[in-house]
């Protein structure tokens, strides 16, 4: 009699603790591809063109595998030193990256860029293969419909998008990758931001930079932010020792939106650096 009352008070306050960590467990199973894609932030809708900020481009579909049509964009640059091919990370759509594609050209880069399906003006619903077969037909444009050869395509992926553009590299051999505030894999990411979850078992997404810069046999970048606020800094230091060689690491400063603009002269010295060792000018 005089354990009873103890027991009942133990197991009132536990089973309220085991049903509220159920369901946590059960929400960040089944909300995955929420808390992944960022279509709609700040909006699906184009807000400018390069046009306005004075570039030149043109329009273009990509069509992928499984027949998916997705918006793209083609910057030309006269007597350019490659063709950037950019993938774009988890928000947003082509249009936000204006300053970017601007910091490309001036670098004597051509670009094309694309939206990943289900982002801005491109058909169908965003899943992590349908990412890789989005990649994939960017890569067949540039290659089959203006004949570029692979060594002279650069592979640049900031953020998410660095883990499509590292997975593209264990398919192709193009001239040099560019991976920028990346991650090293989901489950890792997840694990920091949960570590009281189990994660790694309930995981449905990969996006396994790491373990595919193992297969990358092309010259490596690796950018990252001491500052980054979002994905931390020890994750572009793993990425970089898991690189094979050649390869190069630029630390910048900033957050992880806006690195690239807050260091400046140190980021786009350190691209062209990195460009002209592996491409000449």
């Amino acid at each position: 009699m005089g354990t009873a009352k103890p027991l009942n008070a133990f197991w009132s306050i536990l089973l309220p603790v085991v049903g509220i960590y159920a369901l946590l467990v059960l929400f960040v199973f089944v909300s995955q591809s929420r808390m992944i894609f960022y279509p709609e932030i700040p909006s699906r809708k184009i807000m400018m063109t390069p046009e306005q900020i004075g570039l030149v481009y043109e329009p273009v579909q990509l069509v992928t595998d499984d027949g998916v049509k997705l918006d793209a964009w083609f910057l030309p640059r006269e007597h350019a030193r490659g063709v950037l091919l950019f993938f774009h990370g988890n928000a947003g759509n082509i249009s936000h990256r204006l300053d970017s594609l601007q910091l490309f050209h001036d670098l004597g880069l051509a670009v094309l860029i694309f939206d990943y399906r289900g982002y801005g003006r491109s058909e169908g619903r965003i899943s992590e293969q349908g990412t890789y077969r989005d990649a994939e037909a960017a890569w067949r444009y540039l290659t089959e419909q203006r004949n570029i050869p692979a060594r002279d395509i650069i592979l640049f992926g900031r953020s998410l998008g660095a883990a499509v553009a590292t997975q593209l590299a264990t398919r192709h051999t193009p001239g040099a990758l560019m991976i920028e505030s990346a991650f090293t894999s989901v489950p890792d990411m997840a694990a920091d931001i949960y570590p009281f979850l189990p994660v790694r078992w309930l995981a449905r997404f990969q996006y396994a930079t790491g373990e595919y810069l193992a297969s990358v046999s092309c010259p490596v970048l690796v950018v990252h932010s001491r500052d980054d606020e979002i994905i931390p800094f020890k994750h572009g230091e793993r990425l970089f020792e898991l690189a094979k060689e050649p390869k190069q690491w630029l630390p910048i400063r900033g957050g992880h939106n806006d690195g690239f603009i807050v260091s400046g002269r140190n980021y786009v010295d350190g691209l062209d650096g990195f460009l002209t060792a592996h491409l000449g000018r």
